[in-house]
């Protein structure tokens, strides 16, 4: 139980950060393209690379509390792969497919790149 909760209080904590940033982007940079979706989503995977390259490292058996909070709760609810989906279908019913998949294109290949630079920083730092 005492996990579950852990894992709650990531995802709520998350889900508000998701949310500010993504309210943030709309606000400067508008609303034609889904910018806030996008740098969530992107600076989630650099940090769950970072965090899965310091867990490797410190935490070889089990799966840690800190993994829980971090992960599973806090970068689960901040990160979305909904709103990716939605807002991509939606850009290409609206006839702008070449946004929608620029948007798919960059979450996926630009997650992947960040990600591993995350987990290349933080082994070099641990």
């Amino acid at each position: 139980m005492g996990m579950l909760l852990i894992v709650a209080m990531g995802g709520a904590l998350g889900g508000m950060a998701r949310l500010a940033v993504s309210d943030l982007l709309a606000r400067w940079a508008g609303t034609g393209f889904p910018w806030g979706t996008l740098v969530v989503n992107l600076s989630g995977a650099l940090l769950a690379g970072a965090v899965a390259g310091w867990y490797g490292m410190a935490h070889e058996a089990g799966v840690p509390v800190g993994w829980s909070l971090l992960v599973v709760g806090l970068l689960g609810g901040y990160t979305t792969v909904s709103s990716l989906s939605l807002q991509s279908l939606t850009l290409w019913q609206s006839g702008r497919w070449r946004a929608a998949l620029a948007n798919v294109t960059a979450t996926l290949f630009a997650g992947l790149a960040l990600a591993a630079l995350g987990w290349w920083l933080a082994r070099g730092l641990a």
